[in-house]
C-alpha cells in the first residue's frame, strides 16, 4: 500500500510578529494623523489670514478714498490759501477728524469766526477712530443717519502718521498729530489673527499712504 504523504504544517504569525506589525502600523498612523492635523491647521490659518487681509484692505480703501478729499472746497483768508481740512485738535495717532466741502456750497472759510456752513452735509465732517472695546474702526459723521457706523471689525489697531511739508521743502517731518502743513497721511491697520492650534500667534498689517490733494504742498506742485 502506498503511504499518504504527510501534510505540511501551515506556519502562521507568531505573537511577537503580530505585536511588531501592529506597532509599525500605529507609528505610521500617528505620522499620517500628525501631518493631516498640521495641514488642517495651516489651511485654517491661511483662510483666516485671507479674511483678515480682505477686511483690512477694505477698511483702507474706504478711509483712503475719503481722507484724500480732505479740505476740498475749503480755504482760509483772502486771497485764498489751501486748507488740508484736518482738525488738529481732534486728530491723534488713533483718530483722524477731517472736513471737506463735497457739494461745494455755502461758505468756504470761516465768515467772521462763525461755523463753517460748507461742511454741514453728510460726508463732509468725518471722524475715523479705533474702538478697542469692539475691536472695530468706527466712522462718525454728525450729519449722516446713523451718525456712527462700523466700517470693519476684528481689527487690532489703526494708526495714523502725518507727513508735514513746511514751505517748499520736499522732505517732510512725521508726527502723530496733523498740522496746517500736513500733505500726506499714512494709515496702518493691524489685525491680530485668531489662535490656531499648532500654529504660532500672528499679526497681519496693511499700510497705505494718502496724499491730500488740497494741501498747500500739493497745490504748489501744479
Amino acid at each position: 500500500m502506498k503511504q499518504r504523504p504527510e501534510k505540511k504544517k501551515q506556519a502562521g504569525f507568531s505573537l511577537m510578529e503580530l505585536l511588531v506589525a501592529m506597532t509599525i502600523m500605529m507609528v505610521l498612523l500617528g505620522i499620517v494623523a500628525t501631518l493631516m492635523s498640521r495641514s488642517m491647521s495651516i489651511r485654517t490659518r491661511e483662510s483666516r489670514r485671507t479674511d483678515a487681509l480682505t477686511s483690512a484692505q477694505a477698511a483702507l480703501n474706504v478711509m483712503s478714498r475719503e481722507i484724500s478729499n480732505a479740505g476740498f472746497g475749503i480755504y482760509k483768508d483772502d486771497p485764498r490759501i489751501a486748507n488740508n481740512g484736518l482738525i488738529p485738535e481732534d486728530s491723534t495717532e488713533n483718530r483722524i477728524h477731517f472736513r471737506t466741502n463735497i457739494t461745494n456750497s455755502g461758505y468756504q472759510s470761516d465768515p467772521s469766526s462763525t461755523t463753517v456752513l460748507s461742511t454741514s452735509d453728510p460726508g463732509e465732517d468725518v471722524t475715523y477712530f479705533f474702538d478697542a472695546a469692539t475691536d472695530s474702526i468706527v466712522r462718525y459723521d454728525p450729519n449722516a443717519t446713523p451718525t456712527t457706523s462700523v466700517i470693519v471689525n476684528r481689527i487690532s489697531n489703526v494708526r495714523f502718521r502725518y507727513f508735514n511739508y513746511v514751505g517748499d521743502s520736499s522732505t517732510p517731518t512725521i508726527s502723530t498729530t496733523p498740522t496746517a502743513d500736513t500733505g500726506r497721511v499714512q494709515i496702518n491697520v493691524t489685525v491680530q489673527m485668531d489662535p490656531v492650534v499648532g500654529q504660532p500667534d500672528d499679526q497681519v498689517s496693511f499700510t497705505s499712504e494718502v496724499t491730500l490733494r488740497n494741501s498747500a504742498y500739493m497745490l504748489r506742485q501744479y
